[in-house]
């Protein structure tokens, strides 16, 4: 659906501008082409605020890292179980100020994929806080020990989450899990922002919202959206439902432009993450 709104936005700009070509003399039509395509550049209005602060919640100072490890295929199982023996430790120890919001294999997409997601709450100082503590952590240092034998890849990203999404909470199962990820054009977050304000009331109906996130540090311009569903079969019938709501179309046709590149990832919850 939304690669049909790209095609017919590219087809009325073309047949438009053949028309300007065809009726006008040639010097006066690469002017008025000049002026028509000005129509279309965004005009950025100056900003005296960041758009993480303009984004973000300002109840709480909450900062998320979400962790990407492709391990080993014949490591596979003996990552998680090492996974489901040490972080439910860290996330349970009051002297962290972190939480475990959940941890996953990815099912399609990425394959011998592991996503963890930690939300610290006291933001950057708290961040500091457990990293330091950790290195002192004899445990969780032979557990990275072991850890970096079982994979071949890892990255992360510093995350906030937006104002209009909920908290990301711990909820019962069996369910899955999809994060799709967005790389926005530079300078688009706000737009993006202003938009899904709305569109999240139309998704939130079935509950299938957990959490909305975008990146501080890491891959910029990057959001991730997290959604839970029963199974694949519920997944599709509720985003085809989406389509029969006012407002959603819009959305999309609005927002695809937007985007520069976009992934998604079924993801199965590990033994002991938080959202089954």
């Amino acid at each position: 659906m939304a690669s049909r709104v790209l095609q017919r936005v590219a087809t009325g700009l073309h047949r438009t501008k053949t028309g300007l070509q065809a009726n006008v003399p040639v010097t006066i039509a690469s002017r008025g082409l000049s002026g028509f395509k000005s129509l279309f550049v965004r005009k950025v209005d100056p900003r005296k605020d960041a758009h993480s602060h303009l984004l973000s919640k300002k109840e709480d100072n909450n900062l998320y890292k979400i962790q990407f490890h492709n391990v080993k295929p014949e490591c596979l199982d003996s990552y998680n179980e090492l996974c489901e023996a040490v972080l439910p430790s860290i996330h349970a120890d009051p002297e962290y100020p972190c939480e475990l919001v959940g941890t996953w294999n990815t099912w399609y997409g990425e394959q011998d994929q592991a996503v963890h997601l930690w939300r610290y709450r006291g933001g950057y100082p708290a961040l500091t806080e457990v990293m330091n503590k950790l290195r002192q952590n004899k445990g969780f240092m032979n557990y990275r020990d072991e850890r970096g034998k079982m994979l071949l890849s890892r990255r992360n990203q510093l995350l906030l989450e937006f104002s209009f999404w909920n908290e990301p909470v711990p909820r019962p199962g069996p369910n899955i899990y999809e994060l799709r990820s967005y790389q926005l054009r530079p300078g688009t977050m706000i737009e993006w922002g202003n938009y899904w304000a709305r569109a999240i009331e139309i998704r939130q109906q079935n509950h299938e919202a957990v959490g909305g996130f975008f990146s501080q540090i890491g891959s910029l311009y990057q959001v991730h959206h997290l959604w839970a569903y029963k199974d694949l079969q519920t997944r599709d019938e509720i985003r085809n439902a989406a389509w029969q709501r006012e407002g959603w179309d819009e959305v999309v046709y609005y927002t695809v432009p937007l985007i520069q590149h976009m992934e998604s990832r079924i993801m199965i919850p590990m033994k002991t993450s938080p959202l089954k």
